[in-house]
């Protein structure tokens, strides 16, 4: 299906960048602005820094591209990383403000960075269409492309995968994410499903907050290597329980079952991004 892309759109938000430009400041050292915003956001924006650092420590980035944004507490805006910065690089501070008809409404003063056309094309449909989400995560991980470029999709290969048996989306490929012509077609696709694969392209998860997000991502991208390594032996060697164990087990694990995954488990996640990338070389990620 031929999208409408908008390229003066594309290359304004993006920043305009040219190649051997050496005018533009790219720097990656961002002055604090927590006395320039309220405590509400200043947490949403610790935490979406944090989870940045989570997706490079478990390997799932892909050099300065994707995007994770977050809901700034009551508001129609979301915070999403700036357009050339690696995820080790990302702080509270370095995050851009945008809304949902894609104006940058703020960024750090002075840099030249914009941010991802497809970053704001796919999110913002997402945070429009389901007042429910506060936080979408969308990568480009190798195991992630994999599944999505496999027929079948994600298989009910292990317990991992089974918890998103009738909970999970497909949206067919369109070519890159430009073009807004998408976005009513991808919230479709997504419904009421709080992760997506996106056929040909990647993997996308949301939720009503960042920990539960990053722990649907973490469970989405780990079934897809076990399946991607499972697979490896033929799909003769592969085993899949009866129908009614696979149900059971998403019934189990439904968010809306024992309890709602992410939220015991972010501490834990916050405890591992102060452990292992304070003075790692690369900013701060709560500054």
């Amino acid at each position: 299906m031929a999208n409408t892309i908008d390229f003066d759109s594309v290359r304004k938000l993006s920043g305009g960048a040219l190649d051997g430009d050496a005018e533009r400041n790219y720097s990656a050292d961002f002055p604090s602005v927590r006395d320039q915003v309220s405590a509400e956001e200043w947490k949403a924006r610790c935490d979406l820094a944090a989870c940045y650092r989570l997706v490079d420590l478990y390997d799932m980035t892909y050099l300065i591209y994707n995007h994770i944004t977050v809901r700034v507490p009551g508001t129609d805006e979301f915070l999403i990383n700036l357009y050339g910065l690696t995820y080790k690089e990302i702080t509270a501070s370095s995050l851009a403000k945008v809304d949902l008809d894609g104006n940058v409404t703020w960024k750090p003063e002075g840099t030249d960075y914009g941010i991802n056309s497809a970053g704001y094309v796919i999110h913002s449909a997402i945070h429009r269409a389901r007042r429910d989400v506060g936080s979408v995560i969308h990568t480009h991980s190798t195991a992630g492309m994999a599944v999505s470029a496999m027929t079948a999709g994600l298989l009910p290969l292990t317990q991992n995968s089974m918890r998103f048996n009738g909970r999970i989306g497909y949206h067919d490929f369109e070519g890159p994410a430009l073009s807004p012509d998408e976005q009513q077609r991808l919230v479709g696709d997504l419904g009421d499903s709080n992760a997506m694969i996106l056929r040909n392209h990647g993997l996308l998860t949301c939720g009503p907050g960042i920990p539960e997000a990053f722990n649907t991502l973490y469970q989405l991208e780990t079934s897809c290597r076990a399946q991607v390594a499972a697979l490896a032996a033929g799909p003769d060697a592969v085993t899949a329980p009866p129908q009614d164990v696979i149900d059971l087990t998403a019934k189990v694990f439904d968010p809306k079952g024992i309890r709602t995954y992410g939220r015991l488990e972010w501490p834990a996640m916050l405890r591992k991004v102060e452990a292992e990338t304070r003075n790692n070389g690369y900013p701060y990620y709560a500054s």
